[in-house]
């Protein structure tokens, strides 16, 4: 990790927004404040490639642009590789005398489809290869700007257009798979969880992201009430609902090696998880699994939601 002397987190609160509004974001969409909370992290120069997804197509409807910050939109999978191909180009003409700012930061956006899926091979060469940028995932747990089609980012039980829930399947089968972990494994300078409800730890997440000499990536919980089936006015609560029962905890990773469990999750270690049932009654997506016939379904998703809460205690060192 960098040396660099810490800013403080009341003067990255006063930071200008890079995103304008009348932007054509659903109500309630999580992606927004994601987008407003890392803008209040940068710390100079800032090229922000978006891969396809609601992000990229709500903010940009041409010929309108809601992006006060250099902007390139890239394909659903390639936005690490683009990513990768600024820096180069920069350290290109930094070379040549061309380039007059002394440094420019680079973040890659992508969807969890972009991420989970589409796009990881582009996000693994990146991190192997150590390109200095920052890849930030915001998670809405499927396919959402494409018809709400089923992810590596969507939750046991849940329901999509390609995960149906009825008399024989309660939603999808399959377990969301630990990206950050997966990450983590590539043994880079900095991973992170963040969501939007505890913004100050997104926040300094992110500015520890940006000062690592080296790849960072940040995993952002990411609310999306159209597809979700819930209420616009819930984001912020269901953000944090996520981390109190477990499905969103959020932690640090240093060198693929030092994990550290981030203060909103300790607190939660202190007095215990919350039932996902919790989570659950706060959307459409799960109220199939509140019938009599998938009740053990539901008990089977608590106990892989403790056993995962678990090991990532023990990993943090935390009792």
């Amino acid at each position: 990790m960098s040396n660099k002397p810490a800013v403080s987190i009341k003067d990255m609160l006063k930071q200008d927004l890079i995103l304008s509004s009348g932007h054509r974001m659903c109500a309630g969409c999580g992606a927004p404040t994601v987008i407003k909370l890392m803008g209040m992290a940068l710390r100079g120069p800032t090229i922000v490639c978006n891969s396809t997804g609601c992000l990229e197509v709500a903010t940009t409807i041409y010929p309108y642009t809601a992006w006060k910050i250099p902007w390139i939109h890239v394909a659903f999978e390639n936005s690490a590789a683009v990513a990768s191909g600024a820096l180069e180009a920069i350290n290109a003409m930094r070379e040549k005398g061309h380039y007059k700012h002394e440094h420019v930061d680079v973040i890659a956006i992508g969807g969890d489809g972009g991420s989970f899926d589409i796009g990881f091979g582009a996000i693994s060469g990146a991190l192997e290869r150590g390109h200095d940028f920052v890849y930030m995932c915001y998670d809405n747990g499927a396919y959402q700007n494409t018809g709400i089609q089923r992810s590596g980012a969507t939750f046991t039980g849940q329901e999509t257009t390609t995960s149906w829930a009825g008399k024989v399947i309660p939603g999808k089968l399959e377990r969301k798979k630990p990206l950050a972990e997966i990450v983590a494994a590539h043994k880079i300078p900095y991973v992170a969880t963040v969501e939007p409800s505890n913004f100050r730890d997104f926040i300094m997440k992110f500015r520890k992201a940006l000062d690592a000499e080296g790849p960072g990536f940040i995993h952002a919980f990411s609310p999306c009430p159209r597809g979700w089936r819930s209420a616009t006015e819930e984001t912020i609560s269901i953000s944090r609902l996520a981390v109190e029962t477990g499905l969103h905890p959020l932690y640090e990773v240093i060198n693929g090696e030092e994990w550290i469990m981030s203060g909103p999750s300790k607190r939660v270690a202190e007095a215990g998880l919350k039932p996902v049932e919790e989570y659950f009654k706060t959307q459409g997506q799960f109220k199939h699994l509140f019938r009599p016939e998938w009740e053990g379904f539901r008990k089977k998703i608590q106990e892989q939601v403790n056993h995962d809460w678990e090991v990532l205690k023990k990993r943090c060192g935390v009792e």
